[in-house]
């Protein structure tokens, strides 16, 4: 049985770290243009990268499942794409999306694109990794919502970044102490990760997930569990009503109902 009654898995990129527009802006959406060679139309491909990654309901997607999406629209507005058909089959099937799973499969296929996919995918991480702190940066609020939560629950970063990258972020601004588990890409899906982590024996109403995107609520859904939203551009607001009307709520046991689906509201007029 847990050692708290409650449990609040929390995801990093644009939910607790303020670092998803930079790394999308700066490394996720460049390295595809340069590794497909799509100098032409990077303008239009990028803008089209942020609206499907950062600004509509989207948001939050893995970043394979991203660059299949880019892809397709790349080769259907713009140039052909050898080999999306293989890159589409590991996508839909794969058990997890991640560079261990991709790897894997290259060695059963040798696909080009899968490669590339790969290539791209560590170069990304590498670029992730050269940014600078200020990029890399805990939202106003995350710290003071984590040290409130942990007086009564047990708390678990549930994100589908890289882990090393999480362990670093988080580990440079001292807030891994706050935490009793990090659960990232290497570890499946947010939902087997929220899954795997009530089998310690909460109740699913006092789960909890706190998110950005619709991954999340999904996750959380699928789970039957509670869902918190860190609004898009209002994250500071948000993690302050987390603080004074979320959490209490969720700790006493008047989350459910009314309440919920207001924030639920909220958070997907916000992602239109």
């Amino acid at each position: 049985m847990a050692d708290k009654k409650y449990l609040i898995c929390i995801d990093s990129d644009g939910c607790a770290m303020d670092t998803m527009n930079s790394k999308h802006n700066r490394c996720f959406g460049p390295y595809l243009i340069r590794e497909w060679g799509l100098e032409n139309w990077e303008t239009s491909i990028l803008k089209r990268w942020n609206e499907v990654n950062l600004y509509t309901l989207t948001r939050g997607i893995n970043r394979f499942q991203g660059l299949y999406r880019a892809l397709e629209e790349v080769a259907e507005k713009y140039t052909p794409i050898d080999g999306l058909e293989d890159l589409r089959q590991w996508v839909e099937n794969t058990p997890e999306l991640s560079n261990d799973s991709l790897e894997r499969e290259i060695a059963k296929t040798d696909s080009h694109i899968l490669k590339k996919a790969l290539a791209w995918s560590e170069t990304v991480n590498k670029g992730v990794e050269a940014l600078e702190e200020r990029e890399k940066r805990p939202f106003p609020g995350v710290r003071e919502s984590l040290a409130y939560a942990r007086d009564f629950a047990e708390l678990a970063v549930v994100s589908s970044a890289n882990r090393q990258a999480v362990l670093d972020e988080w580990g440079a601004h001292g807030l891994m102490g706050y935490m009793d588990a990090v659960m990232a890409q290497d570890a499946g899906s947010k939902a087997r990760c929220i899954r795997e982590l009530a089998k310690k024996g909460y109740d699913r109403d006092r789960i909890l997930m706190v998110g950005d995107a619709l991954g999340d609520y999904k996750a959380a859904q699928e789970n039957g569990v509670f869902f918190y939203p860190i609004l898009a551009c209002r994250e500071a607001e948000s993690w302050q009503e987390f603080r004074e009307e979320g959490g209490p709520r969720f700790r006493d046991g008047d989350y459910g109902g009314a309440y919920q689906k207001e924030v639920l509201e909220a958070f997907m007029d916000n992602l239109k």
